[in-house]
């Protein structure tokens, strides 16, 4: 991965992060209003320049987080150390600072030793942001959580379990990397369906827009919000802007473990596709590597 590449400090499975040395060549370099509907994490804006930043998800507590970790864009340090503060009263192990669970755990259980470690401290810490709703909590959660994911049960509890990661340097030069972005751009959060947001952004011939959808043939989390209707209703948007003059571009899976997304495939034969070399992970266990065929769809050359 080259050095110059922003990772997001949330860690999704699915995040656009090893693709964006790919992505970012094919991206137009002028760029005045770069617009995201599905932004997730953010490693997709983290990486594009442009003169302002438009972005939205559907999800309303990943919104909460970029609005809340960036309020601390000019006071970096106060909010890491913060999460150090909180990280020691709970007792949770944190590798960057050598802060880590004893030799005789981690040769007990050799893969999986933080997990042991911190799913005490862990269940304490989750007890108590059902309790408060406090957004620091749940940015800890999910630094420490199962596969870096947001999970709520029908009741609106976080219910994800404890994961086998901590607070280790990987996260500290992200978080840094990522208060640094927002502390020198301009950037807008939105949280609401996609089709919504895209009819109220102000669009011309410098605006971008970037879309990496739920995909419809995986079978990742998000995808619950997503279906057939909802891809072909994409497509016709995107249809639209081209008419307009307005330059997009998509993210897609073509196949995956047999399936075929025949309504994209069919509707990206009318625009310039590149293929991009990834090795598709599953949600379920991010060791497996899928056999997948993922594209790049634009309308600009």
């Amino acid at each position: 991965m080259r050095k110059d590449i922003i990772r997001s400090p949330f860690f999704y499975v699915g995040d656009k992060y090893k693709l964006m040395p790919q992505l970012r060549e094919l991206f137009p370099s002028d760029i005045s209003t770069y617009i995201e509907p599905f932004a997730g994490g953010g490693s997709s804006f983290l990486n594009t320049k442009a003169e302002r930043y438009v972005v939205n998800d559907i999800d309303k507590y990943v919104i909460e987080l970029h609005k809340y970790i960036s309020s601390f864009a000019d006071e970096g340090d106060n909010f890491i150390h913060m999460l150090y503060d909180t990280i020691d009263r709970y007792g949770l192990s944190c590798s960057y600072r050598n802060i880590t669970a004893p030799e005789e755990l981690k040769k007990k259980y050799v893969k999986t030793y933080y997990s042991h470690y911190n799913k005490e401290a862990y269940g304490r810490m989750k007890n108590d942001y059902n309790l408060k709703a406090d957004m620091q909590l749940l940015y800890l959660l999910l630094i420490y959580g199962f596969n870096h994911m947001i999970r709520f049960n029908k009741a609106g509890l976080f219910n994800l379990p404890v994961g086998n990661v901590d607070f280790n340097s990987n996260v500290y030069n992200a978080l840094c990397a990522y208060l640094d972005f927002m502390s020198n751009h301009s950037i807008s959060f939105y949280n609401m369906d996609y089709m919504g947001f895209l009819n109220n952004i102000e669009l011309d011939g410098r605006s971008y827009v970037y879309l990496d959808p739920p995909y419809l043939i995986s079978g990742s989390e998000y995808n619950k919000y997503w279906n057939e209707g909802e891809e072909e209703r994409l497509c016709n948007y995107l249809d639209e802007l081209d008419k307009a003059g307005v330059r997009f571009g998509i993210t897609n899976l073509i196949n995956h473990k047999g399936r075929v997304n025949e309504t994209f495939m069919k509707w990206s034969r009318k625009y310039i596709s590149y293929n991009i070399n990834s090795n598709y992970i599953s949600f379920n266990d991010n060791t497996i590597k899928e056999d997948s065929k993922e594209v790049f769809v634009t309308n600009y050359g």
